[in-house]
Parts: structure tokens; C-alpha cells; sequence
């Protein structure tokens, strides 16, 4: 079984190779090559020790020297080499007490998560492959390398990571693996934020967000994502809707693009569903104001994610107005664009358009036919260059300023009002008009 090394990776194998120290690629660079897929790095593993591979190569960066990472850099790109290694006890189910350097390849690959993360490869040697990576790559497996408890024991984020893989790319979870899953879910609360949310990210965006569902099978959003299990929990009696709020939630995920303010997005959109049902003598379900408390809670989880601010800010807004329909004229979709943004309107376009085709039959034409009608009203709005903003208004405060009026808050507030007359006809947005519409105002309330 043959792979393509890019040239820098067979330069660096190579002069390990010359001087007598075995090199492989190795890991999910080789799992990728495996699939045709083109792999995001390309790590190297050698027998060579850290200040052994520092001796051969000029530009080196001591990476995590402590563990036996060494980045060697070529071509301004950077390629990590690690020695073989053996794992000691692991104390706080992510590091080992001490890390121990070996010659054998096969002790190295043994420590590994699954095993098709667990092979190597050289032009020398070809792929070795100890654990069966190549056959379950062939059934769509993941399955731990050796004693899955060992290897959750070890590093509990492993727990996810196997969820992720198996939603990247759309493969199954061996048995054994996922009863060692569902046993040591508990575990995932000693794993940093940080490396929760990168996980959980490749895990929403991945073709198969709807892998969602596993995990909660599992019992780990419980652990990391305990709002999707009350929503899991939540019925929608109500002639919109079909499914339960957490079913519908992995139903929009699959109908929106993989964004990641999207996918958050929609994620996070009834999040707020399980607090404010309520349901009324016919037995129909109702979920007033949950938008509102949907984006508090988006925001509150973002931030326990250490999410990004812009990200935030995002999410927060789409979450808040995805239930926000203005009506299918130029003057409602004006103003809605002026209230969530320029940028940020489309996308709630596209938050809304999952959001409906999850839901039921009932109405669901005529909400695909106005989300289209928005859609459409919204490109000739930018096309024709109508005024959206202050910024775009053809009236500043300082040609009120000059016109007479006194700087201050109620010059802001004439502004404000201009810009609404601009929003309601646009044909209004020239000087000579608006500073006659201020002026009179202002006589009026003096």
C-alpha cells in the first residue's frame, strides 16, 4: 500500500534514515492519505532522540521537548518530530507522570487512541500497521487501540474524540470502545474548556453533526453539553413541529451550511425551549419568549467554551432574532436588515430556512416561498445601494450642526429619526430634503 510524502516529509525521513535512526509518518496523516483525503499536518515519528534530530537539522523549535517533539522547519514550513515513546501513569486523565523514550516503533504506536490513528509510514519500510487500522478503515470502525478503558483512562478528551471521528467521517463505534465510552463519560469534567471546544467545533461542523445524537446516547453532553439533554427531553405538541426540540435541533443542523457560526447557531437556537414550554387547555405547546432566553443561554455556554468574542457576538444575535420574520416588502426588510446587520442578516436567513425545513409540513411551503422573497429583497436593497445605516444617510451632525441645531443628545436623536424616514422611502435620502425634514421638527418641538 502506497502513499505520496510531500517532499518535505520524505527530506526529513530520508537524513534520518542516513544516519541510522528509523522515520515514519505517522497518525492521522497517514489515516487521511489512506481515505484520499488531504491531511491538515503531517507529523513524523522517529527513533532518534530530541538532540539527536536537533544535531541533523539547522532550523529546529523545542515544541514539547519534554515529551520528545521536536518541529524542524523546511521551506518555512514546520513538521513535528517525536520520538518514540512509552506513556507512564497518567494522573489527571490527560498527562502522563513521566514519559520514557523507546527504539521499538510498535511500544510507540501501542499508546495510541484508535487504531487508525495508530499506523505508520515510510517509502523504506512502507505502512505498518500492528493493529488492524487498515481493516477497520475498510469497515468504518473506530475502535480504541487495546483496552479502550486504558486508553479513556489515559486521556479522557479520547471519549469525544472518538464521537468527532466517527461525525468526520462517518464511520461507527466499535462495541467495546463505546461501552468504555458510556462507563467513563463522567470523566470528560477533568478536561479543559479549551480543549473541549475544539473538539465539540470539528464535531458540529463535520459532514454528520447529527453524530450530536450519539454522544448524548453516551452520556457525554450530559458532561459537556447538558442544555442538548433537556432539549432532548422537551416535546413540541404543536402543529409546526414533529419532532422533540433536541431532534429538531440535529435535523437543522444537517440543513445548514457547516459554518461554525451557522452550525453554533442553530445548535443553540431553543436552547431555551425546555424553560418556557408551556401548554394550553387544547394540549398545544407554546415556547413564548424562548428566543430571548435561548441567546442568554448561547451566550452563557459560548463563554463556559472560551469562545472567541466575535463568536459570541454572532451566535448571541442569530440566536436572538431567529425567530424574528419582518414582512416580505422592501420598507420591513430595510429595517430588519438595519436591526441585525449587513454582514449578519443573511445568515439568518440561513439559521431560519434549517430552522423551518426541520419543523413540520404544516405551513412550511409558504415559509420557504417569504424567506425567498427576503432573500431576493435583500440583494436588490445592496444592489441598488439604499440606504441602511447613519453612515449611509446623505445628512451628517455636523451639516445639522451648521444648519442651526445645538450639539448634543437631541441631535443624535434627529439622526435617528432621519434615518427611519430613509429606511420607510429611500427616495428621501438627499441633503436638501432631509435637512428640511429636521428643520421643521425642530420648529415643531420648540
Amino acid at each position: 500500500m502506497k502513499i505520496t510524502l510531500p517532499e518535505q516529509v520524505k527530506t526529513i525521513i530520508e537524513k534520518l534514515e542516513e544516519n541510522g535512526y528509523e522515520g515514519f509518518a505517522v497518525g492521522g496523516c497517514v489515516r487521511d492519505a489512506l481515505l484520499f483525503r488531504n491531511p491538515d499536518d503531517w507529523d513524523i515519528t522517529t527513533s532518534a532522540k530530541p538532540e539527536q534530530v536537533k544535531e541533523l537539522f539547522k532550523r529546529t523549535v523545542d515544541t514539547g521537548i519534554q515529551h520528545g517533539t521536536v518541529t524542524v522547519l523546511l521551506d518555512r514550513e514546520g513538521f513535528e518530530v517525536t520520538t518514540y515513546r512509552i506513556d507512564g501513569e497518567y494522573e489527571d486523565s490527560r498527562h502522563p507522570r513521566e514519559v520514557c523514550f523507546t527504539s521499538n516503533l510498535t511500544e510507540d504506536l501501542k499508546r495510541r487512541d484508535f487504531t487508525i490513528n495508530a499506523m505508520a509510514y515510510s517509502e523504506k519500510r512502507g505502512l505498518v500497521d500492528e493493529f488492524d487500522g487498515v481493516l477497520d478503515l475498510k469497515h468504518g470502525i473506530i475502535r480504541c487501540v487495546g483496552n479502550p478503558e486504558e486508553r479513556f483512562s489515559e486521556d479522557a478528551l479520547r471519549i469525544l474524540r472518538a464521537v468527532r471521528f466517527a461525525a468526520q467521517l462517518g464511520f461507527q463505534i466499535e462495541e467495546k470502545t463505546f461501552s468504555a465510552i458510556r462507563r467513563l463519560a463522567p470523566h470528560l469534567s477533568h478536561i479543559s474548556a479549551e480543549r473541549i471546544q475544539t473538539e465539540l467545533l470539528k464535531l458540529i461542523v463535520s459532514p454528520h453533526p447529527e453524530t450530536l445524537r450519539l454522544a448524548w446516547e453516551a452520556g457525554i453532553t450530559a458532561v459537556i453539553l447538558p442544555e442538548f439533554d433537556r432539549m432532548m427531553e422537551t416535546p413540541q405538541n404543536n402543529p409546526h413541529h414533529i419532532l422533540n426540540v433536541g431532534e429538531h435541533t440535529l435535523k437543522a443542523l444537517q440543513e445548514v451550511r457547516a459554518d461554525k457560526v451557522l452550525r453554533l447557531s442553530v445548535l443553540c437556537h431553543d436552547f431555551g425551549k425546555a424553560a418556557t414550554r408551556t401548554t394550553d387547555e387544547s394540549g398545544t405547546d407554546h415556547f413564548y419568549v424562548h428566543a430571548e432566553v435561548s441567546s442568554q443561554m448561547a451566550k452563557d455556554f459560548l463563554k463556559r467554551l472560551k469562545l472567541d468574542n466575535e463568536t459570541l457576538y454572532q451566535v448571541e444575535k442569530l440566536v436572538k432574532y431567529h425567530d424574528y420574520h419582518p414582512g416580505t416588502n422592501a420598507r420591513s426588510v430595510r429595517k430588519a436588515i438595519y436591526k441585525i446587520g449587513e454582514d449578519l442578516f443573511p445568515k439568518l436567513l440561513e439559521v431560519q430556512r434549517a430552522d423551518v425545513l426541520a419543523q413540520s409540513a404544516y405551513q412550511q411551503a409558504e415559509k420557504l416561498s417569504d424567506l425567498k422573497r427576503i432573500e431576493e429583497l435583500y440583494h436588490r436593497i445592496l444592489e441598488e445601494k439604499q440606504c441602511l445605516s447613519l453612515k449611509d444617510l446623505e445628512v451628517t451632525g455636523r451639516d445639522l450642526i451648521q444648519a442651526g441645531m445645538k450639539p448634543g443628545k437631541e441631535l443624535g436623536t434627529c439622526l435617528q429619526q432621519l434615518l427611519e424616514v430613509v429606511l420607510d422611502d429611500p427616495e428621501k435620502n438627499n441633503k436638501e430634503e432631509l435637512l428640511k425634514i429636521a428643520l421643521d421638527r425642530a420648529l415643531k418641538s420648540s
